[in-house]
């Protein structure tokens, strides 16, 4: 559909009932708080029922909210759709190399600023006492697991990270009060990752959650630590949350790797130790 989305939506205000009027307003209003809700979060704003967002959806030539939703956001950036907000089809390399670097620093900072010390040091002594931790995400979150998996268990911790759903609510439903889960996502609003997460909160495991505040997932965290990086990852593939992600991750494996003092610096030394003859002199 080549018409633009806010200019059409205008045309039909008049033509529209008054349910679908209201959520074409909000959108009109707020394009880019819009491009970034879920049809429930557009519906329950605009007091108006899921089917008639989709109504308007497919009145403007579109399947679907998550259809439009996508178009909406292409239309309020001026870069490459699906490649990076930031770029322009004529950078050169100097450009592309600056751009995606400060993308990156200005968003860690910013996400830094808005990490609650409190609840980094309440997840730190939780994974430090845990009988198991578990690291779960779904997607591009499952490789920020597995990294984090890989930095946790050179402490001599018993963990493990998993990245199949099925794996996640079978693994979940075995946690309890002694463990500690780590929920990983940008989104914070995967259904496969919050049936298992729910499975392991209802037997009373603690879960540790790193996503954006304002989530369901966030809803369900014992501890939250936030990493709203205003990523559209619907448009764009995740650089920054992913960046992110990690980096709160070694925030956490450092914090307890002091917490645990002399007993992982030798743990660490060991593993150390065993790679020397992996390395050729």
């Amino acid at each position: 559909m080549s018409t633009p989305i806010l200019p059409e939506l205008r045309n039909r205000l008049p033509h529209l009932s008054k349910a679908a009027a209201r959520v074409a307003r909000l959108i009109i209003a707020r394009p880019g708080d819009a491009a970034r809700m879920s049809i429930g979060d557009i519906a329950q704003t605009a007091e108006v029922s899921e089917p008639t967002v989709i109504r308007l959806c497919r009145t403007l030539g579109y399947a679907g909210w998550p259809a439009f939703k996508v178009q909406l956001a292409a239309s309020q950036i001026h870069g490459v759709p699906y490649v990076h907000s930031a770029l322009t089809p004529g950078d050169g390399i100097p450009a592309l190399t600056g751009k995606v670097f400060d993308n990156a620093v200005s968003a860690l900072l910013r996400i830094r600023d808005g990490l609650d010390p409190g609840q980094v040091e309440s997840a730190i002594k939780r994974l430090a006492t845990a009988r198991r931790i578990e690291f779960y995400g779904i997607g591009n979150s499952g490789i920020v697991a597995t990294d984090a998996q890989h930095k946790f268990f050179r402490f001599d911790l018993a963990v493990v990270a998993y990245a199949d759903s099925h794996t996640q609510s079978m693994a979940a439903s075995l946690l309890g009060p002694r463990d500690a889960l780590v929920a990983i996502s940008h989104s914070g609003r995967s259904r496969e990752l919050l049936d298992a997460v729910t499975l392991a909160h209802d037997n009373g495991c603690p879960i540790i959650a790193i996503t954006a505040s304002g989530s369901p997932l966030a809803d369900l965290a014992t501890i939250l630590l936030r990493a709203d990086t205003q990523e559209d990852t619907e448009l764009y593939s995740p650089m920054i949350s992913r960046l992110a992600h990690l980096t709160i991750i070694d925030v956490l494996a450092l914090g307890v790797a002091l917490h645990r003092g002399d007993q992982a610096s030798q743990v660490l030394a060991k593993t150390k130790q065993s790679l020397k003859n992996k390395r050729q002199s």
